[in-house]
């Protein structure tokens, strides 16, 4: 199009040849033809041939030059694209396998509905309340005579009040254990299924709900002899945080909610801000529990996250704030839960056998005898979310264990002469005791009493192992009794008194250990272990004294640049049962690597499997691998919070190792996942980045429109002025402005959101280079998205054309007529009284539809043209000889004038339509972005016409008004502005600075003045976000 303008242009300045005879001239030179030049005679005819020839020459290096980077910059564009494809791979399916195991019903499940007070149902007529229940135990409940302890279950965002049946079946299974003497209800609220981690407009109506279910589910039990004054509540996903806002209400008493058990729930941000309700709401509680920390003491809350395999809401978020954690909260990552120790997914975590038993048998040792409910002893409800949370000493909980037991039963003595001995025995019936002499492996090392107790301060720790080949018939015989002890009054014939230690044990998935520092009980004389009945199993005892400075060693972990070419490694050459490896400078979340164990052993006999534990000392996010023993294995190291500003802790990789093999551990940087890390932590900052070079390119093209009179293609473009130093200031102004007091009290007083950058900074989740990063994977994806873009309009426009005939092209000069006047107060009054998105979807819409039919005409117009232009060639080809007339001059000067009026309107055409689909992709993301308030309308459109309250009502209105100037609006009008302008003042005092400066020109014309106007709406938009 582009060569074809200057030669319609060469044509229409060719003068007519005056009136004469007719003339037999030779044919036309072929170029004359191709070039669209008539063809002319005379002595120039040299001249004519080879300066044409040169020309094209230049041109065509110019053009290979123009070919050529396009290439590059796709080739560019889509290696940024391949590593966020990467990163999102990672997040997705790069992580453990599933090892929950899946709750069944052993009944029908059966869900009542309870009947709200009219003036609850008629205020919240979307949402219900029901109890759950199976076969005889629904059918007895249905008079609701209940007398159990209240549960209320609370979905999430899109959750079913029916994801309470694996809570309620394993519950009910238990009690049916202890013959009912305690029992739980668990209600279950129906939110239906509404998308309320996108949009916040539900949630503080979902809270005041609940508050009226909490008062329902209380009167139900208020003639019983144990009625409860509290409740319990479960929340999964966002209803873990509706029932933290619980404690927001003005009239709502913290009393009657005294246990809060929260499961993937992200408690420190949105996973998506997108409208303000949504922000405003995690605000206000967030802030509430922080300021009311001391007034919340009474209520125990425990915050479980899924862990990696939860890629939609990372356990960084799941983690209650820092601030607001006291001696009344917890928080832990379902890998790191004794007898879970699996990452489970969003929607798995309510239904995780694992979890669900670890949560169930927590419920029932919370229960105080006494009034048959939960207690109202803080300190003891703490006490046991950490003992089935946290560290599991294998053995049922108890309140107040005896300070010292006597042991009756047949004692074997076993006398200690080494560092380490194992003692296995098979087939034992009875129940019999070990006892370990302490003194006598120091008294053999040392016949001084002086050298005894230096000896006896070097050997800081005393460790046991326990093991059976059947681990779980093990871990169940053993988790009703104590089985370690510690003598302090002994003869020769038993132990009189004894300590019970098996408190300081802890439960492994292949073993107990526990790890003893002697130091702290220098008043024992011997080790007593229980031996359980093992008939048809075998019982292995390995012990080791040790020092623990030998025991730990400490592997720097590599560069982040060092993209996995380096390594640390690491050999561990002695034979004990327990190393630590510290993983130093492991401590930002951008930091991802790959350890591999090998473990080499000098014999073939059969072992134990090894057990390796990543340790995080400063949150509850251990994970843990059992392995064969020789084996290669391969552990993922990631962090799910940073480490705190004034915690000097180190991670360490926990090695239980079989007796007789040595391991070798290498360290190295993970590229995938550490593009990973950063698709987890800022995904959600990506659509801002993206959006934010469609702005640049936009104003790139305005500004080559008036400078050249051609609007740039959209790839092009792009590579041109997408550049992060046009945006990367300003944002860390603002970030550095946001750090003074009288900045953020003009930026809230503004109404403004609160910045991306700094809430990540507070998170310990931003890192300087991730701006930039983000920004390049923006541009990567804007670009490919611009090329989707165009070839999906192509497509619809070749479809079009195959079904529709187009029309012809016609310019409008009128921008506001009466009919499109209208139309724009329709959508208002749309927007107003239904739904902000539903007015921006139907002005996309309309957009959309007059963009596919702008293109089918210009590819029309350009097929027509290309054929008249081929026709003509043809013609003149073979023609030998032509006359040379006036009338013919005539004609032929008409057909010159029309064919440039048609190439300068589909050039006209052209510009406008890649300014257009330039708006359009702009203007999807923001579709993108608003469809959830969109599809929360249409969920609930039975129950309201009008989305209330509405993020979206008065930008719609806005972006009407914008969608409906620019749809109707052409470069051609640009450009006119354009060339009168420099007979005006303003023109005058900027012509010099046109080129830098090209929107000044756009002053004078309305329609891009609405151009000027988005850009600057949404280049603000774009740095609030940011």
């Amino acid at each position: 199009m582009a060569a074809a303008l200057p030669a319609a242009a060469r044509l229409w300045r060719q003068p007519a040849r005056p009136a004469s005879r007719a003339v037999a001239l030779p044919a036309p030179p072929r170029r004359a033809c191709v070039r669209g030049e008539p063809a002319e005679g005379g002595g120039g005819g040299r001249h004519d041939t080879r300066a044409p020839l040169r020309t094209s020459a230049r041109r065509g290096a110019m053009g290979r030059a123009g070919r050529r980077l396009p290439a590059l910059a796709a080739v560019f564009y889509g290696a940024l694209a391949a590593l966020v494809l990467l990163g999102v791979r990672d997040v997705l399916f790069l992580y453990e396998e599933n090892r929950c195991s899946m709750t069944y019903m052993y009944e029908y499940p059966e869900y009542l509905k309870i009947k709200l007070p009219k003036k609850t149902a008629r205020r919240y007529p979307a949402y219900e309340l029901y109890l759950y229940g199976e076969g005889n135990y629904a059918e007895e409940n249905k008079n609701l005579l209940l007398t159990g302890i209240p549960v209320l279950f609370l979905p999430g965002n899109a959750g079913s009040y029916k994801q309470v049946r694996s809570l309620g079946s394993i519950a009910l299974r238990k009690a049916e254990d202890v013959d009912f003497k305690y029992h739980f209800n668990f209600f279950s609220v129906n939110f239906n299924e509404e998308l309320v981690a996108l949009y916040g407009g539900s949630l503080q109506q979902q809270t005041k709900f609940v508050h009226e279910c909490i008062k329902v589910i209380l009167k139900l039990y208020r003639d019983q002899e144990f009625a409860p004054t509290s409740v319990a509540i479960v929340g999964h996903s966002m209803g873990g945080l509706v029932a933290r806002a619980l404690l927001t209400l003005k009239n709502f008493k913290p009393e009657l909610i005294n246990l809060l058990i929260t499961q993937a729930t992200p408690h420190v941000a949105p996973v998506m801000p997108l409208d303000k309700y949504l922000t405003d709401f995690y605000t206000a509680v967030n802030n509430h529990w922080i300021l009311k920390a001391q007034d919340l003491r009474n209520l125990t809350t425990l915050s479980v996250a899924g862990g990696f395999r939860d890629y939609q809401v990372r356990s960084g978020l799941a983690f209650l704030p820092r601030l607001s954690q006291h001696d009344s909260a917890l928080s832990v990552v379902s890998s790191a839960v004794p007898r879970a120790w699996a990452s489970t997914d969003h929607l798995s975590i309510v239904w995780c056998k694992e979890l669900i038993l670890a949560t169930i048998r927590a419920f029932f040792d919370l229960i105080d005898e006494n009034t048959r409910q939960i207690t109202e002893d803080p300190k003891k409800r703490m006490s046991v979310l950490h003992h089935h949370f946290v560290r599991h000493p294998a053995k049922t909980f108890e309140e107040n264990p005896e300070a010292f037991t006597e042991l009756t039963g047949a004692f074997m003595w076993i006398p200690v002469k080494a560092s380490k001995w194992t003692y296995s025995v098979y087939n034992v019936s009875n129940v019999f005791f070990l006892i370990v002499f302490l003194c006598v492996f120091f008294l053999l090392m040392s016949n001084f009493f002086f050298l005894l107790r230096i000896l006896m301060e070097n050997i800081s720790h005393f460790l046991l192992q326990a093991t059976e080949n059947h681990t779980v018939m093990f871990t169940v015989k053993t988790d009703t009794s104590s089985w370690i002890y510690g003598c302090m009054n002994s003869n020769s014939s038993m132990c009189l008194e004894a300590t019970d230690l098996s408190w300081r044990a802890e439960l492994l998935p292949t073993t107990k250990v526990v790890i003893l520092k002697l130091q702290d009980y220098t008043s024992l004389s011997h080790i007593v272990i229980q031996v359980p009945p093992t008939v048809g199993n075998k019982y292995t005892l390995d012990c080791e004294f040790f020092r623990e400075d030998s025991r730990t060693v400490q592997l720097p972990v590599t560069h982040l640049f060092s993209f996995g070419l380096s390594s640390s490694k690491i050999l561990l050459n002695s034979t004990g049962l327990l190393y630590n490896v510290q993983l130093q400078h492991f401590n930002r979340i951008y930091q991802a690597f790959k350890i591999y164990i090998e473990s080499h052993c000098q014999s073939l006999k059969e072992r134990k499997p090894s057990v390796y534990r990543l340790h995080v000392p400063w949150s509850h996010e251990d994970s843990i691998i059992v392995a064969k023993v020789p084996s290669f294995t391969e552990i993922s190291a990631k962090l799910h919070i940073a480490q705190p500003q004034n915690d000097s802790r180190v991670p360490e990789l926990n090695i239980y190792s079989s007796s007789d093999c040595q391991y070798e551990v290498i360290l190295k940087t993970s590229v995938l996942q550490v593009l990973g890390q950063i698709i987890r932590f800022h995904a959600g900052a990506l659509p801002v980045y993206v959006v934010s070079n469609i702005f640049l390119t936009y104003g790139g093209q305005l500004s080559t429109l008036m400078s050249t009179g051609q609007c740039s293609d959209f790839p092009l473009e792009l590579v041109r002025t997408a550049k992060p130093y046009k945006v990367e200031p300003l944002i860390s102004i603002v970030v550095f402005l946001q750090g003074f007091n009288w900045f953020r009290e003009i930026w809230e007083s503004l109404s403004l959101p609160e910045v991306d950058a700094a809430v990540l900074s507070s998170q310990d989740a931003w890192f300087p280079l991730v701006s930039l990063i983000l920004f390049v994977f923006g541009t990567g994806i804007a670009y490919w998205s611009g090329v989707f873009f165009s070839t999906s309009l192509r497509l619809f426009s070749s479809l079009w054309l195959t079904l529709i005939r187009p029309t012809v092209l016609q310019k409008d000069n009128k921008l506001i007529t009466p009919r499109r006047l209208c139309g724009v107060l329709s959508l208002a009054l749309v927007s107003w009284t239904t739904c902000g998105a539903f007015a921006v979807f139907i002005i996309y819409l309309q957009y959309l539809f007059k963009v596919i039919k702008l293109h089918v005409n210009v590819r029309a117009e350009q097929n027509m043209l290309n054929g008249d232009s081929d026709c003509s060639k043809e013609t003149s080809q073979n023609s030998s000889i032509y006359t040379v007339k006036n009338q013919s001059s005539t004609d032929s000067t008409l057909k010159a004038t029309q064919s440039l009026s048609n190439s300068t309107t589909i050039a006209e055409a052209v510009n406008s339509l890649k300014m257009h689909v330039t708006i359009l992709n702009l203007f999807t993301w923001i579709v993108l972005l608003n469809l959830p308030s969109l599809i929360y309308w249409l969920k609930n459109l039975r129950y309201s016409v009008r989305l209330d309250p509405d993020p979206c009502r008065s930008t719609a209105i806005i972006l009407v008004c914008i969608l409906e100037i620019l749809m109707n609006s052409s470069t051609s009008e640009v450009k006119s502005r354009a060339r009168n302008l420099p007979s005006t003042s303003i023109f005058q005092v900027s012509k010099q600075h046109q080129e830098n400066d090209p929107y000044l020109i756009l002053l004078e014309n309305y329609s891009a003045s609405c151009n000027y106007l988005l850009v600057t709406i949404l280049e603000i938009w774009l740095i609030t976000f940011n």
